[in-house]
């Protein structure tokens, strides 16, 4: 039966068994969205906004971006990424916040726990998508579609809605979720994987950018159901590996298991200034400030790093980066802040204009293969730069500082240095994994 005839599922059920094709012995992947997550949870916490346009992102005056727009918000053109100056355009009545991530954080965790409690074989890549694997007889003995319509009605009761895509490969079942929104369950049945892509553009499929399309259009290929046709030879001559990839994908070849955890590799945090930095006391200031950050995201998630790099990006948007490997792992504020300012003049002098700056550390648990020192004299192997050593009760007061921030957020407790930079920041945010794990 062509996909345009399978029956779909209308809203959130309920939806007798009976009714439901069977799924049969293949694999059923869920792709979990959260429907305009930021701005749906300020909805709810704000009951005076819904069926408002809400905006959630930087300053349309400081060069902040949109990080979500309500639906509201959408009819007017607004989307994530945008500049905030062109959102309050299109949009100069909207209300506007510059996001409580702490709280969006806490609902996203009671999201994924009722995901977990369908299934222990969720990965979650965002704070607001998750795909589970939902395969009959793997967790439940339930039908794929029953366990989505129990999930939309189990997470519209926390306040906020979700769109899910219900397929046999986590690729068909992300382009799903995107086709009904919002609260919208779109399901592939076994088989029914060509009918749904063939006359979809290039772009629906994840990883195909705008230069990989243009380069798949000089070829003839124009659709999905043209990709899956084209000869690997062909696709591999115009986008080398990542043709392999995106064949893999559009075919359901793919490695499509759903693995519970991810390696972390990095721990980073960066800020884009309002107004360009060009001071020490202004750039010091802000690395000050994302080691502050990475530091106790490092000790909240059991992590030591090996490895940090600075980050500078320029006022004419090239961007540099300078790395040192530590000789033992660490998740100091102190050390690293130590360890950015030893590297900060390798991308960085006074009076040069910068956008941007931040802080990645990495390499866990690689520190065990380094040598000592020769020469250590106690202090931590990132020796301190001179005169700026960290004071002595450093772990008691990072301590203290934790179990405050763990209590009552992340912005609960701030240094001086993290104020200053907050009033010279854009005020946007992203929607990384857990907003720093990558």
């Amino acid at each position: 039966m062509p996909f345009d005839e399978v029956p779909q599922p209308q809203g959130a059920g309920p939806f007798p068994t009976s009714g439901l094709p069977d799924w049969g012995g293949a694999r059923a992947i869920l792709l979990v969205d959260l429907d305009a997550f930021f701005a749906s949870v300020e909805q709810l916490d704000h009951p005076g906004w819904r069926g408002k346009p809400v905006i959630v992102g930087g300053s349309p005056t400081r060069r902040g971006v949109v990080s979500t727009a309500s639906y509201e918000a959408r009819a007017f053109g607004v989307h994530s990424a945008m500049p905030s100056s062109t959102a309050a355009a299109l949009c100069p009545h909207a209300i506007w916040t510059e996001g409580r991530f702490a709280r969006y954080r806490a609902v996203s965790r009671q999201v994924m726990d009722v995901l977990l409690d369908e299934s222990p074989f969720m990965r979650q890549v965002s704070i607001d998508e998750a795909f589970l694997d939902v395969t009959p007889g793997r967790a439940r003995g339930d039908h794929p579609v029953l366990v989505a319509a129990r999930i939309q009605r189990r997470v519209a009761e926390l306040g906020v809605t979700c769109s899910i895509g219900v397929a046999t490969t986590r690729s068909v079942a992300k382009i799903a979720s995107d086709r009904d929104k919002p609260r919208g369950l779109t399901v592939v049945y076994p088989g029914q994987e060509r009918g749904f892509l063939q006359r979809l553009s290039l772009r629906e499929l994840s990883g195909i950018g705008e230069a990989a399309e243009r380069k798949l259009n000089g070829m003839g290929i124009r659709t999905l159901g043209d990709l899956m046709d084209a000869s690997d030879e062909r696709v591999l001559r115009a986008l080398g590996k990542q043709g392999a990839t995106m064949l893999a994908r559009v075919r359901g070849t793919e490695d499509d298991a759903v693995r519970p955890e991810r390696e972390v590799k990095s721990v980073s945090s960066e800020t884009s200034f309002a107004v360009d930095a060009s001071t020490v006391e202004e750039v010091r200031a802000a690395l000050f400030a994302m080691a502050a950050k990475v530091g106790w995201r490092l000790r909240r998630a059991g992590l030591e790093a090996s490895t940090v790099t600075v980050k500078v990006r320029y006022a004419d948007r090239t961007a540099h980066t300078a790395q040192q490997r530590l000789s033992a792992a660490t998740n100091s504020d102190f050390a690293l802040r130590e360890v950015a300012l030893e590297l900060l003049p390798k991308v960085w002098a006074p009076g040069m204009r910068l956008r941007l700056v931040g802080i990645a550390a990495s390499g866990f648990g690689a520190h065990e293969a380094f040598q000592p020192s020769l020469f250590d004299d106690g202090q931590d192997a990132a020796a301190p730069a001179k005169g700026h050593r960290r004071p002595r009760n450093a772990d008691a007061l990072l301590s203290a500082a934790d179990a405050v921030r763990e209590r009552f957020g992340e912005k609960a407790v701030q240094f001086g240095h993290e104020r200053r930079t907050q009033q010279n920041t854009t005020g946007s945010s992203s929607k990384n994994p857990a907003d720093y794990l990558d």
